[in-house]
Parts: structure tokens; sequence; C-alpha cells
């Protein structure tokens, strides 16, 4: 019988010393993880991907819009001065023919009216007066020519009797007729002298009186004008104060109640929601490649959802200046015609606005960012069940943000978007 050898059965003491311990555990784990690799293999890193697609290949110029109404009702401020808004109709509202739009302050209006009123009765009052006093005038003088009438007459009868007596006193009796008519006759000349001096005032105050109801009636026409109404139903449209004070570079805030508002200013719009076009600007260098009639593919900020078809309507031959920056940018305006209106759409609504300047139909497309240079040679990474394996690729074209694939791929193979021998990736 054999006999157990009592030093193997006995324990083994471990010192009680903690970093010992430590030492021991961290040992254990790194002998566990290093039978799994040898076991499993490293765990798999996931990585963003993506499908090799067959479809059309686009190249756009991109650019920034705004949708405006090609037919629109605009209320401009009237030919009045001193105009301040004191009602403006809400931004974005529908709004029903002869509902107000825009009303300007009143009370200096009403203050010139009541003034203009008054100078009216004024002038009727001096005319009144100096009718009275013409009439007055008139009377003294249609008396003052009787009496030289009569002496004028007298004396010629004094004349006659003379005729019997001596001559001197025939001599006198005419000179007294002589100065008879003479009085007559100065009488008269008094007589039509006021009446031209009479009818000179009465003309002088009734160009007064004209002048002042002119000016009445244009105080009643301001005062009208004081109110602009909706002439049809629509939605309103709120335009920019372009002498509004904003910082450089920045678009002019909109008219808002209590701005002064300078003759003719377009304040608001009617637009016609059937005729919304996109408003946008082509920078110089692209010029050359975008022409009218060219597709467009429009995205509305306000509505993400959707994609709107259209062309390029016209562009502008002649550059424009912007200054929203130093030096200022030189581009062109532009118009893209929607093929369909979508009944979210509004004025002023920004767009992204792309331009198809190139189209290769029904080739294999990836996104720019799955390939790599290896070598000096295009790669791409395609997905073998938990690895990725290299595969060069042919470029036949490029619009910066996605490649056209000649030859390498095919259609339906899953390519990582980042290099899976650099990339850290997600661990599963």
């Amino acid at each position: 019988m054999l006999r157990r050898n009592r030093f193997l059965a006995m324990p083994i003491p471990i010192p009680n010393r903690p970093w010992l311990r430590a030492g021991v555990v961290v040992a254990a784990s790194a002998a566990l993880t290093a039978l799994g690799l040898q076991l499993y293999g490293p765990a798999p890193v996931e990585l963003p991907t993506a499908e090799v697609e067959r479809r059309d290949f686009l190249r756009t110029v991109r650019s920034r819009g705004e949708l405006k109404s090609a037919e629109s009702v605009q209320i401009t401020a009237p030919q009045t001065p001193n105009l301040q808004i004191v009602q403006l109709a809400e931004n974005g509202k529908p709004i029903v023919s002869g509902d107000i739009v825009v009303r300007f302050d009143e009370s200096a209006q009403e203050d010139t009216l009541i003034e203009r009123q008054t100078e009216v009765r004024q002038v009727d009052s001096e005319i009144e007066q100096a009718e009275a006093s013409h009439a007055i005038t008139d009377e003294r003088n249609e008396m003052m020519i009787m009496q030289a009438t009569y002496n004028v007459e007298r004396a010629g009868l004094e004349a006659s009797k003379q005729e019997i007596l001596a001559e001197i006193e025939a001599e006198k009796a005419k000179i007294d007729v002589t100065i008879a008519e003479g009085e007559l006759q100065k009488t008269e000349t008094t007589a039509d002298a006021s009446d031209m001096s009479q009818a000179a005032d009465i003309e002088r105050l009734m160009e007064r009186k004209g002048k002042a109801e002119r000016d009445l009636n244009l105080s009643r026409t301001y005062l009208r004008s004081m109110v602009l109404r909706a002439p049809s139903d629509g939605i309103v449209h709120i335009l920019p104060n372009n002498r509004a004070q904003g910082s450089f570079g920045t678009a002019r805030p909109p008219f808002q109640e209590g701005d002064t508002v300078w003759t003719g200013a377009a304040i608001a719009e009617i637009p016609n929601l059937e005729s919304l076009r996109v408003e946008f600007r082509v920078d110089e260098v692209d010029r050359g490649r975008v022409g009218e009639g060219q597709e467009t593919r429009i995205r509305v900020d306000a509505v993400p959802d959707v994609v709107l078809g259209g062309s390029v309507s016209w562009l502008s031959p002649i550059a424009t200046l912007v200054f929203n920056r130093l030096p200022p940018e030189k581009n062109f305006p532009a118009f893209a015609a929607l093929d369909k209106i979508d009944e979210r759409l509004r004025p002023g609504m920004s767009t992204t606005v792309e331009i198809i300047v190139q189209r290769i139909e029904d080739v294999l497309v990836i996104p720019s960012k799955a390939s790599t240079q290896i070598d000096g040679k295009p790669t791409v990474f395609v997905q073998d069940g938990a690895t990725y394996r290299r595969v060069p690729i042919e470029v036949a074209a490029t619009n910066g943000t996605e490649i056209v694939v000649a030859a390498g791929l095919q259609e339906g193979d899953v390519i990582a978007l980042e290099n899976p021998e650099t990339s850290q990736g997600r661990t599963l």
C-alpha cells in the first residue's frame, strides 16, 4: 500500500501582501485574454459602411437662394411726408381683401387738416370783408360822380345865363364849367382805379382761397392714405427695410411697427403663390458651367422632407457686386422655376439650389470617403464576413462627394467608409 506524501498534501502558504495579490489577479486576467484570442480571434470592429449603388451620377453647382413670387401686389408708402408705421399685418398670415395691411400715424395729418380748414375759413372771411368794403367804396364813388355831374350841369346852366351879361362874367362862367367837367373826369378816373384795385384784391384773395382749398384737399388725401388695405386675398409678406441699421454682411430686417417710412417705400407684398420661384446667385467661377434650361434640385430649409424639381429659367449675362464682405463678391443673379408648388411654401423661405451640370446614367456610385490611396492607387475595403479585404478600384469620375467606379466593385457590395487598418472603430 502506497503511502501518501504528506508534503504534497500541505497547502502552499501565500504571504499576506496586497501588491502580490493584485499581481496574481492581473496575471490571471492576461492569461485568460490570451487564451480567448487563441480560441476565437480578435473581437470584430464596427465601422460605418455603405452599399455600392447603381444609379445616375450627377455633377452639380450648389448655391443658396430664396423663394420669391414672380407675380405679386406690392403695398407701397404713399406720397405723404412724415410717415410712421403704427400698425402692421403679421408676416406670413392669410389676409382678406379690404383688411388693413399698414396704418400710419394720423395725428400729424389731422393737425395739418385742421390748420388748412381754418385757413380756408379765414380767406373766406377776408373775401367777405373786402367785398363789403368795396361796396361802400363803390357807393361813395357813385355819389361823387353824381355830385360832379350835377356841378357840371349847374355850371353849364350858369354859363348860358351869362350870355346876356358882360363879357367878363361870361368867361368866368365858362371857366367854372371847365373846372366842373375836370372834377367829374377826376372823380370818374378815381372810381375806375378803385374798381381795378378792388378787382385785384378780390383776385388775390381768390388765389389764396384756391391754394388753401388745394392744400385742404391734399391734406384729406394724405389722411385717407394713412391706411393701406389689401387689394386682394392672399398671404402677407413683409419686405426688408433697406434703410434699417444692421450689422455688415447681414440681411436687412423687415419693416416693423414704429419704423419711419420714406415716400414710395415697398413695405409689404401679397404674392401669387402659384408663381413662386427661387432667386439665387451663381459664383463667377461657376458661370461657364451653368446655363438656362439646366435641371435643378431645390431643398427648402423650412420643408426638409421635400426635394423640388425645377430648371434655370433665367441667368443674368452681367455680374453684380455683393458687398457682404471685403473685398466684395462678384456673381450672377439667376432664377429657378419650380415644376410643382408645395402648399407649404412661402415667399422668403431660404433654399439650397443644386444645378445639374452633368449627368452620367446607370453607373456604380460610392461615397468619396470610402476610397483610400494605397500604394498610389484608389482602394476600398469590401466587407467579407467579419473582416474587410482590400479591393483596388478604377475611378471614372468624381464630384467631390461621390465616385463613379468603372471596375473593381459590384452592385450591392458593402464597403467601409473608414480604413479598418487604421480606424479604431467601435468594438462589438
